[in-house]
């Protein structure tokens, strides 16, 4: 049994607290967060203690680290983490900025542990079996990728200036992905936007609707496209076209009933937001950290990984505030 010590215990802490405590081989020791009443109900409800972060990292007890807490303070608990030689799992993103990333992982190779970086999508089944199906050679040579997020909502504009903006907190996920699927990184990006649905993240300098261009040395091209508002649902879709066919994942919705008649035919809405959309990959992504702490795998998503998708992010950003394409290392 591995004890774990879970920092933050908001929204996305909750939900890896479900899977934390139904893992038959681990379970949370430590939950730490400043918001004390939160951490003490979080507690309660799953035997654990209220400790101070160097309290965790200072106990022996505990094997590894889950950090679910805010964005600002990732690089420094994961620093603390490797210091005290427990492996750490942390949500994304790492940091927000690439030289701070750069710092800690530097901080994590020479500490030896282990770190999985937080990028859920990467163990969606659909998505996953879709990666699958290229790497057999069902498609043949990878041509075009589509890669569709729109949330059904925008956030509050307040969000924007501690999210890092929609290329860092939202686009990231795709750019990722689209490393993930293809298997290669892009020779270059060029990213387009514009504030469509809310004036409010406009104001907040920000945008909410983009398109994201990669080119990659195969050849392959990647599409990117992204809106804070679909007005039907959680919108997530892949489709990667090759040259001996097409492989697509479409959305998983809120049932599969479909109603044929005179008139119209009606389907369900996809599922409204992630934390329906993707129960399953957060389920697997805590499977497979298990396996990494049992010494089954190496993580999958490796702090590179983390490196590698915000210097995309980065370069969206760059290519939007140029109107330019940006060539990549």
């Amino acid at each position: 049994m591995f004890n774990i010590a879970l920092f933050g215990c908001g929204r996305i802490g909750k939900v890896h607290a479900v899977n934390i405590a139904a893992h038959p081989n681990t379970q949370i020791k430590a939950v730490i967060d400043p918001y004390l009443e939160g951490a003490n109900q979080l507690a309660k409800q799953y035997g654990a203690e209220v400790m101070s972060v160097d309290e965790a990292m200072s106990n022996k007890d505990i094997d590894a680290v889950c950090i679910c807490s805010a964005t600002d303070t990732h690089a420094d608990l994961i620093e603390k983490a490797a210091q005290a030689g427990k492996a750490i799992f942390c949500e994304k993103p790492i940091d927000l900025s690439l030289s701070r990333v750069k710092a800690c992982l530097e901080v994590v190779s020479q500490s030896g542990v282990k770190l999985l970086v937080g990028f859920n999508r990467r163990y969606d089944p659909q998505f996953r079996t879709l990666r699958e199906l290229f790497e057999s050679g069902a498609v043949g040579k990878a041509e075009t990728l589509v890669i569709t997020s729109r949330d059904p909502s925008p956030p509050p504009a307040d969000y924007v200036h501690v999210s890092g903006g929609i290329f860092r907190d939202m686009s990231i996920h795709d750019l990722d992905m689209a490393r993930y699927i293809l298997g290669e990184d892009p020779s270059s990006v060029s990213a387009h936007g514009a504030c469509l649905v809310d004036p409010a993240i406009g104001e907040a300098g920000d945008i909410d609707s983009a398109v994201i261009v990669l080119h990659f040395p195969s050849g392959a091209m990647a599409n990117i496209i992204n809106s804070r508002r679909s007005g039907y649902g959680y919108d997530q879709r892949i489709e990667l076209h090759g040259s001996k066919g097409m492989l697509k994942a479409g959305n998983v919705r809120e049932h599969l009933v479909e109603h044929w008649g005179d008139e119209h035919c009606t389907a369900a809405k996809p599922q409204n937001f992630f934390l329906e959309r993707y129960k399953d990959a957060y389920i697997d992504e805590w499977q497979h950290f298990v396996d990494v702490l049992e010494g089954k795998s190496e993580p999958q998503c490796t702090g590179i990984d983390g490196e590698q998708a915000l210097v995309l992010a980065d370069a969206c950003l760059t290519s939007l505030e140029s109107h330019q394409t940006i060539a990549l290392k």
